[in-house]
Protein backbone atom coordinates (compact mmCIF):
# COMPACT_ATOMS: atom_id res chain seq x y z
CA UNK A 1 0.00 0.00 0.00
CA UNK A 2 1.70 3.68 -0.87
CA UNK A 3 2.37 5.78 1.48
CA UNK A 4 0.16 9.17 1.42
CA UNK A 5 2.76 11.89 1.66
CA UNK A 6 0.95 15.54 2.42
CA UNK A 7 0.68 18.08 -0.17
CA UNK A 8 3.17 20.27 2.35
CA UNK A 9 5.28 17.93 2.76
CA UNK A 10 5.98 16.64 -0.36
CA UNK A 11 7.91 19.23 -1.94
CA UNK A 12 10.39 19.30 1.39
CA UNK A 13 11.29 15.71 0.54
CA UNK A 14 11.68 15.96 -2.98
CA UNK A 15 13.79 19.09 -2.58
CA UNK A 16 15.92 17.73 0.05
CA UNK A 17 16.59 14.63 -2.27
CA UNK A 18 17.01 16.25 -5.11
CA UNK A 19 19.96 18.53 -3.02
CA UNK A 20 22.09 16.06 -2.34
CA UNK A 21 21.96 15.32 -6.08
CA UNK A 22 22.96 18.78 -6.84
CA UNK A 23 25.49 19.07 -3.92
CA UNK A 24 27.68 15.97 -5.47
CA UNK A 25 27.17 16.96 -9.13
CA UNK A 26 28.79 20.87 -8.11
CA UNK A 27 30.76 19.26 -5.24
CA UNK A 28 31.32 15.85 -4.93
CA UNK A 29 34.43 16.13 -7.85
CA UNK A 30 36.55 18.19 -5.36
CA UNK A 31 37.60 15.30 -4.30
CA UNK A 32 38.65 13.82 -7.90
CA UNK A 33 40.98 16.94 -9.01
CA UNK A 34 43.43 14.07 -10.66
CA UNK A 35 40.76 13.63 -13.26
CA UNK A 36 39.88 15.94 -16.51
CA UNK A 37 38.25 18.91 -16.37
CA UNK A 38 35.80 18.50 -19.36
CA UNK A 39 35.02 14.70 -17.43
CA UNK A 40 34.37 16.25 -14.32
CA UNK A 41 31.79 17.98 -15.85
CA UNK A 42 30.00 15.60 -18.01
CA UNK A 43 29.99 13.53 -14.79
CA UNK A 44 28.60 16.42 -12.99
CA UNK A 45 25.69 17.19 -15.93
CA UNK A 46 24.58 13.44 -16.15
CA UNK A 47 23.91 13.72 -11.85
CA UNK A 48 22.33 17.06 -12.58
CA UNK A 49 20.01 15.63 -14.80
CA UNK A 50 18.60 13.72 -12.17
CA UNK A 51 18.48 16.32 -9.88
CA UNK A 52 16.39 18.19 -12.40
CA UNK A 53 14.01 15.38 -12.95
CA UNK A 54 13.27 15.47 -9.00
CA UNK A 55 13.78 19.38 -8.49
CA UNK A 56 10.84 20.52 -11.42
CA UNK A 57 8.17 18.20 -9.93
CA UNK A 58 9.05 18.99 -6.44
CA UNK A 59 8.43 22.85 -7.53
CA UNK A 60 5.49 22.48 -9.69
CA UNK A 61 3.66 20.25 -6.91
CA UNK A 62 5.00 22.63 -4.02
CA UNK A 63 3.41 25.34 -5.80
CA UNK A 64 -0.07 23.90 -4.86
CA UNK A 65 0.60 25.10 -1.16
CA UNK A 66 3.41 27.81 -1.07
CA UNK A 67 3.98 30.86 -3.22
CA UNK A 68 7.50 31.10 -5.21
CA UNK A 69 9.32 32.72 -2.65
CA UNK A 70 8.47 30.15 -0.08
CA UNK A 71 9.31 27.08 -2.35
CA UNK A 72 13.03 29.42 -3.21
CA UNK A 73 13.28 29.70 0.46
CA UNK A 74 12.96 26.25 1.44
CA UNK A 75 15.46 25.15 -1.25
CA UNK A 76 17.76 27.52 -0.10
CA UNK A 77 17.97 26.64 3.29
CA UNK A 78 17.27 22.86 2.06
CA UNK A 79 20.76 23.18 0.48
CA UNK A 80 22.52 24.94 3.60
CA UNK A 81 21.73 22.22 5.27
CA UNK A 82 22.60 19.44 2.79
CA UNK A 83 26.07 21.16 2.02
CA UNK A 84 26.59 21.68 5.70
CA UNK A 85 26.47 18.00 5.96
CA UNK A 86 28.00 17.04 3.11
CA UNK A 87 31.16 19.20 3.86
CA UNK A 88 31.80 17.69 7.09
CA UNK A 89 31.33 14.01 6.09
CA UNK A 90 32.11 13.67 2.44
CA UNK A 91 34.56 16.89 1.70
CA UNK A 92 36.14 16.46 5.96
CA UNK A 93 36.33 19.92 6.09
CA UNK A 94 34.89 21.17 9.60
CA UNK A 95 32.42 24.10 9.85
CA UNK A 96 33.02 27.22 12.28
CA UNK A 97 31.06 29.23 14.23
CA UNK A 98 31.29 32.13 11.66
CA UNK A 99 29.17 29.01 9.23
CA UNK A 100 26.79 28.79 12.48
CA UNK A 101 26.20 32.41 12.66
CA UNK A 102 25.09 32.59 8.85
CA UNK A 103 23.16 30.17 8.47
CA UNK A 104 21.29 31.49 11.69
CA UNK A 105 20.60 34.48 9.77
CA UNK A 106 19.60 32.94 6.88
CA UNK A 107 17.27 30.99 8.83
CA UNK A 108 15.98 34.14 10.58
CA UNK A 109 15.31 35.15 6.52
CA UNK A 110 13.35 31.74 6.36
CA UNK A 111 11.47 32.86 9.28
CA UNK A 112 10.42 35.84 7.49
CA UNK A 113 9.47 34.66 4.27
CA UNK A 114 7.06 32.21 6.00
CA UNK A 115 5.75 33.98 8.63
CA UNK A 116 2.02 35.27 7.66
CA UNK A 117 1.96 38.95 8.96
CA UNK A 118 -1.59 40.14 9.41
Amino acid sequence: MPIAISPALQPFLLLLVSNVFMTFAWYGHLKYKEHSLPLVIMVSWGIAFFEYCIAVPANRWGSAVYSAAQLKTMQEVITLVVFAGFSVLYLKEPLGWNHALGFAFIAAGAFFIFHKWS
